[in-house]
This record gives structure tokens, C-alpha cells and sequence, in this order.
């Protein structure tokens, strides 16, 4: 049984029913904080919470974790919403109370998009010149939380994601689209040229990723949860075709490719391989 007790935000969502059921697997302690709670594991301790709502002491108030696991973000999947602007400030006073209430170990969910457009493998300092509002929130909360840390007793561990799959009706990615189209009937689904090559990671396996990272913290700071294993859109939407039995098909060529996408992007694992690796 592992004697820590970790908070998880957002653990209602996509990421985080996952990262849940991964902690409770592992005979750890779990605090699961969310707006909504129907579908979290009720081995965890759920709390109907607004984080953001400036509650004060809010690290006592969820029971004094030893661990904040951050995954609650809005609009993630919808990466020009206004909403990553207007929330980027309360996420850094919710982390910022944390802190100060007592908390010693913060992990916050990142993203690729952080980085903008690259070609090659990206590290931990690999520049990041991000392009969506998404991008900028996660870039600019990630260079403010490491700030606050400088001069804190305080681990930091930023756990990168990449192109996530899986668990697809509730993601709204191109698996999710795929689905839809299938249902409804459609022979052709519209696509660019496939090309584009990406690193794809399984929800479950992220899962398991993160909650390796937040069991230990010999091993922080930028952490990419990744397979660093680049795959091309097409050869990756072709295999979830063949394995989901679909009869749906690719027209190649409809969309041009969009020039802001990076040509070929993919993770470093040496930090994640790491970490996996810890008993």
C-alpha cells in the first residue's frame, strides 16, 4: 500500500479517469477533485469542488494531499478558446495556494503545443514558441510555476503530453471524428495527405505514466510522457481503420496540409523510461 495521498484535479475528465483508476491500481491514497463526479472511481475520495472559486486554504480544505496532480483544464481540446486566456491566471492562484498551504510536490499536465512548430525531437530544452491560445496558457503557466518553485521548497514536475488516444468517443480527435462519420453512414471520410508525423500515445499508457511520475519525485521538472516513437498520420488513422473493423476510407488530398502543422514532432523518453523503470 503506498501511504501517499495525491489530489487529482480535473479527475473527471478524458485524462483523468484514467490517471484515477492507474493511483487506485497502485494502492495509493486518492483525492479526486472535480465539478462533475459521476464517473469517477468511488474507491477514491471524491470531492464536488470549483477549484478556481478562491476558497481560502484550499490545500486543508481537500485534505492536505502530499501530492497536487493538476489535470483540470477548460476547453483543452478546443485550442483558440477564450477560455485559456481568462482561466490561466486562477490556475496559477490555485496552484500558488497549494503551495503556500503546504503542499510539496505540484505536477501539472502539459502539451506538445507548447512548442509550436518543429521538425524533430523535443526535450526538455527543446524553445517553445507556441501558436495557439492553448499553447500560450500551458507555456506561460508552466514558466510561472517553476518561478514560484525557485525559492520554495517545492518539486515541480511538468508532464508533457503528446498526440493522446483511446477511450476515443469521449476525445475529440481525428479517432473521434472517424467514428462519428462512421455512423453515420459515410463511405469516404476528407483528409490531407497523411504525411505528418506524430507521437502517439494510448490513454492508458499515459495513464500509467503519470502516475509513475507523481510516485516518486527523484526525478522532475520537464518530463515528456511520451513513446518517442514518431508514426505518420496516415499510417496511424490506416491501423485504427483495420482495428475498429471500419468501413470507412481515407480520400487523401481533400484538405491541403495546414502549414502551421510540424512536419515531424516527437518526444524524448529518456526521463519517462526513467521513471517506469523505479520499482
Amino acid at each position: 500500500m503506498n501511504n501517499q495521498i495525491i489530489a487529482v484535479t480535473g479527475a473527471n475528465g478524458y485524462i483523468g479517469r484514467r490517471v484515477v483508476d492507474a493511483l487506485i491500481d497502485k494502492g495509493v491514497e486518492v483525492i479526486a477533485i472535480d465539478i462533475v463526479n459521476e464517473g469517477i472511481n468511488n474507491q477514491a475520495k471524491v470531492i464536488n469542488l470549483d477549484i478556481f472559486s478562491g476558497i481560502k486554504d484550499i490545500f486543508k480544505e481537500i485534505g492536505s494531499p502530499d501530492v497536487c496532480l493538476h489535470l483540470a483544464w477548460k476547453d483543452g481540446f478546443s485550442h483558440n478558446s477564450d477560455a485559456h486566456m481568462e482561466y490561466l491566471s486562477k490556475h496559477y492562484d490555485f496552484l500558488r495556494s497549494m503551495q503556500d498551504g503546504g503542499v510539496k510536490q505540484i505536477a501539472v499536465m502539459g502539451s506538445v503545443h507548447e512548442i509550436g512548430y518543429y521538425e524533430g525531437v523535443v526535450d526538455e530544452n527543446t524553445p517553445c514558441n507556441p501558436i495557439s491560445m492553448y499553447g500560450i496558457a500551458k507555456d506561460s503557466l508552466r514558466r510561472s510555476l517553476f518561478l514560484l518553485a525557485q525559492n520554495n521548497n517545492l518539486v515541480v514536475q511538468w508532464l508533457r503530453g503528446y498526440y493522446v488516444y483511446g477511450d476515443d468517443k469521449r476525445n475529440h480527435s481525428i479517432f473521434t471524428q472517424i467514428l462519428i462519420a462512421e455512423e453515420k453512414g459515410q463511405k469516404i471520410f476528407p483528409f490531407n495527405s497523411g504525411k505528418n508525423m506524430y507521437d502517439f500515445i494510448h490513454i492508458d499508457g499515459l495513464a500509467r505514466m503519470i502516475t509513475a511520475c507523481v510516485m516518486q519525485k527523484e526525478i522532475n521538472g520537464i518530463i515528456n510522457c511520451c513513446t518517442g516513437h514518431p508514426i505518420s498520420l496516415a499510417e496511424k488513422v490506416e491501423g485504427f481503420i483495420r482495428d475498429q473493423n471500419l468501413k470507412i476510407m481515407l480520400a487523401y488530398g481533400t484538405f491541403p496540409d495546414r502549414p502551421y502543422d510540424s512536419p515531424a514532432i516527437w518526444g524524448d523518453p529518456t526521463k519517462i523510461e526513467k521513471i517506469t523503470k523505479i520499482p
